[in-house]
């Protein structure tokens, strides 16, 4: 019986992200003005903006009294570990599956960092235009997002050996 080679190799792109986005929220607690101080990158669109969530996504459950920081702590846990296990059988030449899911597990373990070690999660991409604002993020809520956003559109698009479309039936 032979072992087919599986797509953890992916994990150093997980890896990459961790990194660039643990040192790029040490460059924003160094560099940044106070909590909620806009320094202008491109006036009129984006800002960095040093901010703290200690709940999740637009800080859904920050307004807790502390038990959504071991929530969300489980919760990037079991998420990040059914990932790795769907690499280790997603053959190593899927990349349009491994990149997106290297991207959020890189993402989900980013901010799992934070929570363990400052109960919060660092902030410090503002984006908006005019009256709107998105909520500040960073550069793990990136690869979460675009790895979401990859996975989706390569399962929505990507057809099978035969050159069916997905989802076809026959």
């Amino acid at each position: 019986m032979s072992i087919k080679p599986n797509a953890l190799i992916w994990l150093w792109l997980s890896a990459a992200v961790i990194v660039l986005d643990q040192l790029s929220k040490v460059w924003a607690l160094q560099a940044l003005p106070p909590v909620g101080l806009p320094h202008p990158v491109i006036p009129g669109f984006l800002n960095w903006t040093l901010a703290f969530n200690t709940g999740a996504a637009f800080s859904f459950l920050a307004s807790g009294t502390g038990w959504q920081r071991w929530f969300f702590v489980a919760l990037a846990l079991v998420i990040s570990s059914m990932l790795v296990v769907w690499l280790a059988r997603t053959p190593r030449r899927d990349w349009r599956t491994g990149m997106p899911l290297a991207m959020i597990i890189g993402g989900a373990v980013g901010n799992l960092i934070d929570r363990l070690h400052a109960a919060q999660v660092t902030d410090f991409i503002q984006v908006y235009f005019r009256q709107w604002s998105y909520p500040v993020f960073n550069l793990a809520d990136c690869g979460i997002t675009v790895g979401a956003v990859m996975l989706i559109a390569f399962g929505m698009f990507a057809g099978n050996a035969a050159g069916k479309p997905a989802g076809s039936v026959r």
